[in-house]
Parts: structure tokens; C-alpha cells; sequence
């Protein structure tokens, strides 16, 4: 049996960063840009209700005060340029869709050179994370998300932003608990997880994963429920180097009970500092040797025909 999660932890709402006592030697303050702009589905997890912070940012605003780290929070494309991400020590995505354009939330699209001075800030020493539907952006070609295009791997002519990312997601079924095996105990935020962990959650299945990723957790998709999941065993957590810069993602955190979670948190918090460089952690490539199959896909499910209208 996996190791199942502490009960979450139940965070104050608040509405500012919070103060940060100070210790014998304070991590330098940073400052984080976490990008939230929905042109497809918008997860409830980061949705703003009543001008006031998401769940996540919530989350995230006790996270940085415990840190020594500032947040800014932003669904604004049209700001990304290289004078822009200056100011920050790392950007954090929890996207979807085609950020370029100004789809479902109507918040200002990025441009296409917003796109390239992401890429262009991260490689030049900067830090990138990425939670769950981080991967479900920038598709490839624009991919149908219904048609059977969406379950092939596209290689090196897979967009540039999942090049950068890791990997891009496919789809998921319904939310269940899955076995997730730790492939590196060593790497900053999984020294305590264990061997493996496991809770409730949307887990999404991913292809076209960037042969240079740094594997840290695989996902037992064999042993879960739906036709989603008919595929060999396949990353659910990794980092790589972006030239000079770090990127770091996990498909956690649909749920809100998830954000709130100790092992999720410190997974996280690990990932956030590896990205920013206040802590080291080799990433050689491991794609291989953790997750040999990884390259073949679930099968495609022709979708059911749409109801009849009623009279």
C-alpha cells in the first residue's frame, strides 16, 4: 500500500503577504510572478471571487511569509516583456490554453514576443515553476482537444512552450487516488515524503515529454481507473535546466484539499526553491531509466454522440 497524505491543513484566508520573523540566516527575499490567465478551462483552485485572492494564492501568501517570499499576482498577458519579468526571481504557472490569445476569462493575451522573453528571462538564469494545467497550455499546433491529433507525441516539433515545460497533458479521468513512486528521495521538498505517496486527485495523463527532464515522481498508471490511465508508468513531477535557469512541475493541484495538504506543500516549496536557486539539485536526465514507457500513449476513445436536442 502507498503512503496516504496527513490531514490538510487548515490556512487563514488572507489578503497580503504576512510578516516574516526573522532566524539566524534569512533566505534572501524573492520575488515570484504567479501567471494565471485562463483562455481554456479556469480551475476554481485560482479563480477570483469578489476582487479578493484564490485559493491557491491564499495558500501561497502563507507559503511566502514562512519563505521570506513576495508574491504578485497577475491574468494579465499583455505585460510579459523582458523589462516586465525583471523584477522577478522566478514566474509561476497555473494556466490554460492558448495564452496568446484572449479566450475564456477575457483577460489581455500575451503576444507571441511575451511568449519568447518567458523562454529568453529563464534562460538567462531565472526560474520557472508550473502546477497541473501549467501543461495544458500552448498546445501543440493547437491540437483538437476531442480528436484523435491530441494522443500523438509530436517530438521536437512539439510547441516551444512544452518543449520548455516537460511535457503536455492529454487528458483525465475521474478524480481518484493513485500511487505515485518517488524517484529521487534526495531532491529538495521530497527528503520526507517517503517512497511513495498517493491522494485523491485529478490526475492528468501527459505525453511528449522533453527527453532531458529530471524524473521525480511516476505515476502507477496501470493500477488506476479508466481508459486514460491504459499506459505504462509515466512522470507526474520533474524538473529540468532551461539554458541557465531552472523549470520545475507537477501535475498536482486541482483540488483545493490538495494545496492545503503537508506533503503536497513541501513538494512544492522544494520545487520553488530549487527554481529560484536558494537551494542545489542536480537534474540530469532519468526519463529512461524511471519511466521506460512513458512514450506510449492511452488509447483514443472516440467521444459519444453528442444527445439529441429535446423538443
Amino acid at each position: 500500500m502507498f503512503r496516504k497524505l496527513a490531514a490538510p491543513l487548515l490556512l487563514a484566508a488572507a489578503v497580503g503577504v504576512l510578516s516574516f520573523a526573522a532566524d539566524p540566516a534569512p533566505a534572501p527575499k524573492r520575488k515570484i510572478l504567479f501567471f494565471t490567465k485562463s483562455s481554456g478551462f479556469e480551475h476554481s483552485v485560482i479563480s477570483w471571487k469578489n476582487g479578493q485572492p484564490s485559493h491557491a494564492e491564499k495558500v501561497l501568501l502563507e507559503l511566502g511569509a514562512k519563505n521570506n517570499w513576495d508574491f504578485e499576482f497577475s491574468k494579465d498577458g499583455s505585460k510579459f516583456s523582458k523589462d516586465y519579468l525583471a523584477q522577478f526571481d522566478a514566474v509561476f504557472f497555473y494556466t490554460t490554453g492558448d495564452l496568446c490569445s484572449e479566450g475564456t476569462d477575457k483577460q489581455p493575451p500575451m503576444s507571441p514576443e511575451g511568449k519568447q522573453a518567458l523562454f529568453d528571462y529563464v534562460k538567462s538564469g531565472k526560474g520557472f515553476v508550473g502546477t497541473h494545467s501549467a501543461s495544458d497550455t500552448f498546445h501543440t499546433d493547437n491540437e483538437s482537444k476531442k480528436g484523435p491529433e491530441r494522443y500523438l507525441n509530436h517530438g521536437e516539433k512539439a510547441d516551444a512552450y512544452v518543449r520548455f515545460i516537460g511535457g503536455e497533458f492529454i487528458k483525465h479521468g475521474a478524480q481518484q487516488e493513485a500511487k505515485n513512486t518517488v524517484t529521487n528521495p534526495k531532491f529538495p521538498g521530497f527528503e520526507n515524503v517517503g517512497r511513495e505517496y498517493g491522494f485523491q486527485e485529478e490526475w492528468y495523463s501527459l505525453k511528449d515529454f522533453t527527453p532531458d527532464i529530471h524524473v521525480l515522481s511516476v505515476i502507477d498508471a496501470p493500477a488506476m481507473k479508466g481508459k486514460e490511465y491504459e499506459r505504462p508508468a509515466y512522470p507526474s513531477t520533474w524538473a529540468r535546466k532551461e539554458g541557465n535557469g531552472r523549470v520545475w512541475y507537477t501535475a498536482m493541484g486541482h483540488r483545493e484539499d490538495v494545496w492545503t495538504n503537508p506533503t503536497f506543500q513541501n513538494i512544492l516549496v522544494g520545487g520553488v526553491k530549487w527554481a529560484l536557486g536558494d537551494v542545489q539539485a542536480e537534474v540530469p536526465a532519468n526519463l529512461n531509466e524511471t519511466a521506460p514507457g512513458a512514450m506510449t500513449n492511452p488509447p483514443y476513445v472516440e467521444p459519444p454522440p453528442p444527445k439529441p436536442a429535446k423538443k
